[in-house]
């Protein structure tokens, strides 16, 4: 965790996002100024924050090209006022093809400089009965896992759908925590949601955090919140079922040395 050892403050914050994008944010910075006021370090807002829109193309009419805009203008400044780390949900960013966008994660340090940007690798498909999502005919997929060292742990970037594809974090070896910005399916969440990121926990000994989107949103859609924190044992540390708020827990250097000596899972790995 952080260089000192010292024990992290961590929040997930839980959204209900609306079509438009200016309440969104509202709400947002009033959820990132109660995480603040309540000790955190370190925030993370859940996937489609800014935008959860009635159609598929309103994410591509409110894109930004990257660096500029007025999404990405609020997480700088939130980060900045507040004085934590911003893990930024996701924003949409313009890319080459101008009927799509990518759905990054944008990462802001304490000074409300942007250190990292992660593009969505997995791109949500389902089929089944009336739920039916086809991500990819309005997004163009990332190419390459990001984590970076931040002076409160080293931090790995995944984005929903990325938490059914193990290989994703493992590939980037020993991290502290991951976060999973999500904004999951009622039917896919009650059946998966909570053994995923357990999973996740376990097999790589670090804690997740997974803010999500909550609740019955204004298109119709139903999410399915819960979001959670979860410490390298596996155990939930911290969850909310539904509606906005913030969920808070404290990440332990001390725990994460004391599971990853105990059971040296990482270094038995022998593929």
């Amino acid at each position: 965790m952080s260089a000192s050892g010292a024990k992290v403050r961590v929040a997930a914050i839980q959204m209900v996002s609306a079509p438009e994008v200016a309440p969104n944010l509202e709400a947002a910075g009033r959820l990132i100024a109660e995480a603040a006021a309540r000790g955190a370090q370190l925030v993370a807002l859940p996937e489609y924050f800014c935008i959860l829109g009635r159609h598929e193309a309103d994410k591509v009419k409110v894109c930004e090209p990257e660096g500029a805009g007025p999404i990405q203008d609020f997480l700088a400044a939130a980060a900045r006022e507040f004085r934590v780390w911003l893990v930024g949900g996701t924003v949409p960013l313009k890319c080459g093809d101008e009927n799509k966008v990518r759905n990054s994660c944008l990462v802001f340090d304490a000074e409300g400089r942007r250190v990292a940007r992660y593009d969505k690798i997995h791109l949500f498909g389902l089929e089944l009965g009336e739920n039916s999502f086809n991500e990819a005919r309005s997004i163009e997929p990332g190419t390459r896992p990001v984590v970076l060292d931040t002076p409160l742990g080293r931090a790995g970037l995944s984005v929903c759908y990325d938490v059914r594809f193990p290989e994703l974090y493992r590939a980037a070896g020993a991290v502290d925590m991951w976060f999973v910005p999500s904004a999951f399916t009622a039917v896919t969440g009650e059946a998966h949601w909570d053994i995923l990121l357990r999973a996740r926990a376990i097999e790589n000994q670090c804690y997740v955090i997974a803010p999500a989107q909550g609740g019955l949103h204004p298109n119709g859609r139903r999410t399915w919140g819960h979001s959670m924190i979860v410490d390298p044992w596996g155990e939930v540390l911290a969850c909310r079922a539904e509606g906005e708020g913030v969920v808070l827990a404290e990440l332990d250097a001390a725990r994460l040395a004391e599971v990853r000596q105990s059971l040296p899972a990482l270094k038995h790995r022998s593929l």
